[in-house]
């Protein structure tokens, strides 16, 4: 599978307060595996990888409505919630940015940042399939970029709520749904 003009490869909240722990001397989930290998192959090809990570201030001013549902207060900033899983991340060559809201596009500099990538096309994975990874989805096709999200490198709250995020995604677009092979092809191009 192709993409249409340049790509960027679009990691969100993989951070501790939002991947499942598992127990020490466990294997990493496939979803967190497959996102390690797809960074992985967008450094050795050149292609840009923006992270994205939720951070919040400890005083909880900015949180808003977010904590209005069934989600705690969450990616507290100084807390190890907040941090990312342990050996990963951006290298200094690679932009972070920090959110506030579920979107990476809401009150960031993400638009900015693809533009100067003169990226078309956002690969997206992480997580939660059905909150930030769904909204991103959606504000990435608002403004005009093609979006192909991962379905086996992105991770949601629960099984119902991911299916659903990712139906809705692929109603957004054709072929924004694949998978990491898929994406791998992409991400060698």
């Amino acid at each position: 599978m192709t993409a249409p003009g340049p790509v960027a490869l679009i990691v969100i909240d993989v951070q501790r307060d939002f991947v499942p722990e598992l127990p020490p001397g466990s294997a990493e989930t496939l979803q967190i595996g497959n996102i390690r290998h797809l960074v992985a192959l967008a450094r050795a090809g050149g292609v840009p990888v923006v992270f994205i990570r939720e951070v919040h201030h400890p005083s909880h001013n900015d949180l808003g409505r977010e904590v209005d549902g069934v989600e705690p207060v969450h990616c507290l900033e100084g807390t190890p919630g907040a941090d990312y899983i342990d050996d990963f991340g951006p290298l200094p060559t690679e932009y972070e940015v920090r959110k506030r809201r579920y979107s990476a596009f809401f009150g960031t500099d993400l638009l900015t940042i693809l533009r100067g990538y003169a990226t078309t096309t956002v690969v997206l994975v992480g997580g939660l399939t059905d909150v930030c990874v769904h909204y991103t989805a959606a504000d990435a096709h608002q403004h005009d970029y093609y979006i192909r999200v991962v379905d086996d490198a992105v991770y949601g709250s629960g099984d119902d709520a991911h299916r659903a995020a990712l139906a809705a995604m692929a109603y957004l677009q054709r072929d924004a749904v694949i998978d990491t092979a898929a994406a791998a092809a992409i991400l060698r191009t």
